[in-house]
């Protein structure tokens, strides 16, 4: 199944997409995380494809989309709401699945809450957290705004590479070929020939302008739809007691949340082998069926 790629008009900047599978069918937004590119849902794209419509943006930022003329200001859940709903209106989806990696899944609890886009309440059916929650370790994050505000440049693929599977390494297992292939989808090449992570570093500013972005129980606790959250075992970014909290809470009161830990990861699963895509496609059968 191959993909196509489009670029569209949102909130006055230039998005890129990864589009997969027929224009007809249901479709699934799948979003990606905070330092990464949509190319990252290639292998879970590709695996639901005969039976879905598979969106995969790259967010503002990040990728082939444009980078943000206002950091201070777009590089927030906001803003990044009004873009998922532009987008949604230029693609012309009415309803669609949400699958999110980090970023990607507060991206769709602010989106399907339709707290800070009212256009989007009721059009997202269900929702995949993949180690993403309402609220995040502390630690965690400023382990993250250590690194993504200063990514390292190299001579080589090779050696970015190399930092890939040392950075990423929580992912879990990924074959060769699918370490090359996040290394070619995720680099840019500096005016000095060397090669780095292709986003905006600006977009760290989210950490520094807007403190308590990822702080969303509100958005969490407006959730009328199905929520499954795959936390990865070793993960540094999902508590336990957040867990716990999410089960007493919002989806989780209304007997809507499912939770599952994924062995051999951290931060976060990589949607990449087969026993991740049959919880995937099962959680969606079950949401499609369910109506």
């Amino acid at each position: 199944m191959h993909s196509s790629s489009r670029y569209v008009r949102c909130a006055g900047y230039e998005i890129h997409v990864t589009e997969w599978g027929a224009a007809d069918a249901p479709v699934v937004m799948a979003w990606h995380g905070l330092a990464r590119t949509g190319r990252d849902m290639d292998a879970l794209a590709q695996q639901l494809a005969p039976h879905y419509r598979v969106i995969c943006p790259d967010t503002l930022g990040r990728g082939l989309s444009q980078w943000s003329r206002a950091p201070h200001s777009d590089y927030c859940l906001a803003f990044y709401a009004r873009l998922a709903a532009e987008l949604f209106d230029q693609l012309g989806i009415e309803r669609a699945h949400w699958v999110g990696t980090s970023m990607g899944g507060a991206i769709g609890t602010v989106c399907a809450s339709g707290l800070f886009e009212p256009r989007l309440k009721g059009r997202i059916t269900s929702l995949l957290l993949n180690d993403n929650a309402p609220q995040l370790a502390d630690a965690a994050l400023e382990r993250i705004k250590a690194y993504a505000g200063q990514p390292p440049a190299f001579d080589t693929m090779l050696e970015l590479e190399a930092f890939f599977r040392r950075v990423y390494q929580p992912y879990g297992w990924l074959s060769d070929a699918q370490w090359r292939l996040l290394t070619e989808t995720s680099t840019r090449r500096l005016p000095d020939g060397r090669v780095t992570p292709h986003y905006d570093p600006a977009m760290v500013q989210q950490f520094t302008q807007h403190q308590q972005d990822y702080l969303i129980w509100s958005h969490y606790d407006a959730l009328d739809i199905p929520v499954l959250c795959l936390r990865g075992a070793d993960s540094d970014l999902v508590e336990p007691a957040v867990i716990e909290a999410m089960r007493q809470r919002g989806p989780g009161a209304r007997g809507l949340l499912q939770v599952v830990e994924i062995p051999g990861c951290g931060h976060a699963p990589a949607l990449n082998v087969p026993a991740q895509w049959e919880l995937v496609e099962g959680f969606l059968r079950r949401c499609e069926t369910q109506g």
